[in-house]
Order: structure tokens, then sequence, then C-alpha cells
């Protein structure tokens, strides 16, 4: 790789780097460019040089936390299907529980992200980016009658999802996370299946 572009490279990684501490720091709202610069040994014509400004930088950590969170989801599913699982609403729950995985792991970016202060327009972004995994991830589910998941229930799914990944961050331990996160895929597995859960409460209510 050329020097010239490998500077580039690490300018650009130093900047991300030092917004990222400065956003977890004070939040969006509160950031600034100047801030950003400072931590990154950088100057403010370099930053303007490779983002546009601090909603550039904001979706730009989004966008690396997004694609990495996406491969660890993705990943998970060829896993299980690798070790034999072929059941649809199984490995959606595979790639849900290694995104919420993923945010604990990455809960400063994640908590960023779920708080609700970014820039303008963030909050439909976000919203799409969970209703497309969902819709990605449900695309061959059916319920337990054959039927297809309509938007609607995918958009319930999604829901689910991103509100399970912003709770994640908050729990004190890795233990904790790890026991809120089955409780979360547990409850996709009951919203994938409605059929089957009405089955079993018939069946205990007999019992």
């Amino acid at each position: 790789m050329p020097v010239i572009q490998r500077r580039a490279q690490d300018t650009r990684s130093a900047l991300l780097h030092a917004a990222r501490q400065v956003f977890a720091d004070v939040g969006y709202s509160d950031a600034s460019v100047a801030e950003v610069v400072s931590r990154a040994g950088s100057s403010v014509g370099s930053m303007y040089h490779h983002f546009g400004g601090k909603a550039d930088l904001y979706t730009a950590l989004y966008d690396g936390f997004q694609t990495r969170q996406d491969a660890r989801a993705d990943g998970a599913v060829r896993e299980a299907m690798t070790e034999g699982e072929w059941d649809p609403v199984r490995l959606m729950a595979a790639g849900s529980r290694a995104f919420l995985q993923g945010a604990w792991a990455e809960r400063d970016l994640a908590r960023l992200f779920l708080t609700g202060d970014g820039p303008p327009g963030f909050d439909q972004v976000l919203r799409d980016g969970f209703t497309g995994w969902a819709q990605r991830s449900g695309a061959s589910l059916r319920t337990v009658e054959g039927r297809p998941l309509n938007h609607a229930h995918l958009l319930v799914i999604g829901s689910v999802i991103a509100a399970g990944a912003r709770e994640v961050t908050n729990q004190p331990d890795s233990l904790a996370a790890a026991a809120f996160t089955e409780d979360v895929v547990g409850m996709l597995d009951r919203l994938c299946r409605p059929g089957a859960d009405r089955e079993r409460d018939l069946a205990e209510q007999s019992s």
C-alpha cells in the first residue's frame, strides 16, 4: 500500500477511534469536533477532508458497528446450519443471539446508537436497520399453521430485537447479559411460533 494511502487510512481510523470515545463520554449532542480532533492528534481540516462533520463521524461509526453485527449474526446462522440445524426459527434465534451478544461486547456503541441521541433522521435509519434484519432473517419463517409472517409480525420482531439490544447494554455483568439474551431469544421463539404457544397452553390447561 502506498505511504500516502496508508497515512490517510491511519488518520481516518484515529478520527473514528477518537469520535467513539468522545461520543461514548458525552453523547452525540454534546460532542464537539474540536475534542474529537484533539484526541485523534489531527486537525480540523484533516477531519473535514475525511468526514463531512460530526454527523458523518457518527454515521461511519454506526455503519461499522452494523457491519460487524451483521457478520456476527450471519456467522452464527452459518455455524448452526453447518451443525445440521435447518429449523428457520432456531436459525433466526442463533442470529439474534449473536446480535445481542455483539451489543453487549460493544455496549459503548450500542448504547450510543440506541439512546436516541443522534443526528436528525437517525431514528429512522435505526428502525429500518432492525426491521431489515428481521425481514432478512424471517424471510423463510412460517408459523406452525404454515402461513408466512406478515410485515406487522416482522416489525414486532425487529422492535423486540432493538429493545433487547438496548436493554442488554444495561446489564451489570456478562452473566446477567447472557441470561437476559436468552430471555429475549425465548420471546422471539414464542413470537415466531404462535400456534405452538396455543397448543402448549391448551395442553397445560387440560393436564
